[in-house]
């Protein structure tokens, strides 16, 4: 046996990061976010595919409060190569009635774009809203950069970006290496200065607020990286919030989020208070 990451061969490897496989029901998880979802998109005063940039995944949708506030913007998962924005509107009906406005962005898919124009072009989403979310009640002085899974991955990427005041990185990936060493690499492409580059846990840390969430019933390796991601920044002095969530694997993490009264509702308020 050839091992290549924490004594894992690629079979293993490719099963520790296997979400969709380690979670029998996902599809079905994903299709009832995805109808949730079209509901949320039909409501009145949402605003969808605001454009900014020229390719045809660069579009912002928008969903105000009722009153000014501050800016949730979120980036969905998928490994960086699958799923979109649409399928998670449905979070903007837990958001918005705590006064949060909310802004999913869309993004290039690998092997379209490489991982490192990917995060570029969320951080461009994220200057677009900087100047135009005021039109729409957002307060561009308090965004809070927020995703899933991958999503995670590029939030925690964006904590620096101008008028961001903090982040929540919800199932991510911190440290490249073994997306590079697995099946995910197959259209990501990265090589080892991309992990050099594109992992938050190799790079400096921000001085911005992070919550780092996870659920207890995820995979051993998705929950490691969360853990060890939150422990270099509290032993740097980095402030943040650790949420473990019991019962909750990588995809039921999301009904949570989708909760009003939940746990990673209650961190974004903290947050932004």
């Amino acid at each position: 046996m050839t091992t290549l990451y924490r004594n894992m061969d690629k079979a293993a490897l490719d099963a520790a990061y296997n979400n969709s496989a380690a979670v029998t029901n996902s599809a079905a998880l994903m299709a009832g976010f995805e109808e949730r979802s079209a509901v949320s998109r039909a409501l009145p005063g949402a605003v969808l595919g605001l454009r900014y940039g020229p390719a045809e995944r660069h579009l912002i949708d928008y969903f105000p409060a009722e009153r000014p506030g501050p800016l949730v913007i979120f980036v969905h998962g998928g490994f960086w190569q699958m799923r979109a924005k649409e399928g998670f509107s449905y979070i903007a009906q837990a958001m918005v009635p705590h006064g949060l406005h909310v802004a999913l962005v869309g993004h290039t898919l690998a092997p379209g774009a490489t991982l490192g124009t990917i995060v570029q072009e969320v951080k461009n989403a994220i200057g677009y809203l900087k100047v135009h979310a005021a039109s729409y009640g957002g307060d561009a002085s308090r965004m809070v950069a927020t995703g899933w899974s991958a999503g995670g991955h590029v939030a925690a990427m964006c904590l620096d970006e101008p008028g961001v005041v903090a982040g929540m990185a919800i199932s991510g990936i911190y440290d490249l290496e073994p997306m590079r060493l697995s099946y995910v690499n197959d259209k990501l492409g990265l090589t080892q200065p991309d992990v050099a580059d594109l992992s938050p846990m190799k790079l400096a840390l921000s001085d911005k607020p992070l919550v780092v969430a996870y659920g207890e019933a995820e995979l051993p390796e998705m929950q490691r990286q969360s853990q060890e991601f939150f422990d270099l920044r509290r032993s740097a002095g980095k402030p943040g919030e650790l949420v473990s969530l019991p019962g909750l694997n990588h995809f039921t993490i999301l009904e949570e989020l989708g909760n009003p009264d939940g746990r990673q509702i209650g961190a974004l308020r903290r947050l932004i208070a």
